[in-house]
């Protein structure tokens, strides 16, 4: 009981990690309409709704995007973004004056990103539901919008939704990061002890 219960606790951590590098690198797992242009990843549809509603300074949002940004320029053109450059690399210097209602139509996408980024660095200290709540709220953002067309019908092949492989992945870690009880799974319930009908015949009753 002991070793399966070490091996669900490792599994949960380890998902929730890879959970947190998918996240916190900014690994492309869906393509869809924000605020900044086209976004890939849910820090980037957190980053332009922080940065234009000003709920949090705009140093808390550098640093969620500096991460990914470091790991994408050093991928691409082994350079390192600036720290002051950073909200012109990813086009959110003018998102205040952008119409929120980019935002508003894809609700569901908006808070399953909240939820993933928020869910991903909790989950390093203590994995839990959040990541995929999160992710769940994403997937139904994207399949209302691309099965069902709504909001709209989106006829420009580059600015259409799209969902990358990775998707997959962050499903998987978000689900695998859940923390079970094992003695409760295991645990079987204790079992109860059959009320046997009292045997009386007639007979007996006669004599």
């Amino acid at each position: 009981m002991g070793s399966l219960t070490r091996w669900a606790t490792n599994i949960s951590s380890i998902a929730a990690s890879v959970y947190f590098l998918l996240i916190i690198l900014q690994i492309p797992l869906f393509r869809v309409q924000c605020r900044s242009g086209m976004c890939t990843t849910p820090i980037e549809v957190t980053s332009s709704q922080l940065i234009a509603s000003e709920i949090f300074p705009v140093a808390v949002v550098k640093s969620l995007l500096y991460p990914g940004a470091v790991a994408n320029g050093l991928i691409k053109n082994m350079t390192i973004p600036s720290w002051d450059n950073l909200l012109d690399i990813y086009n959110l210097t003018n998102v205040k004056e952008v119409s929120p209602i980019t935002d508003l139509q894809r609700l569901e996408v908006l808070a399953g990103s909240y939820f993933s980024v928020a869910g991903a660095l909790v989950g390093l200290v203590k994995p839990g539901r959040m990541t995929m709540f999160g992710t769940l709220l994403v997937i139904w953002g994207l399949v209302k919008e691309g099965i069902l067309g709504k909001p709209v019908v989106n006829t420009d092949p580059a600015k259409a939704i799209y969902v990358y492989p990775t998707m997959l992945i962050a499903i998987v870690c978000a689900f695998s990061s859940i923390k079970y009880d094992v003695k409760k799974v295991l645990r079987s319930a204790p079992a109860r002890p059959l009320a046997r009908p009292l045997q009386s015949s007639s007979k007996s009753k006669l004599k």
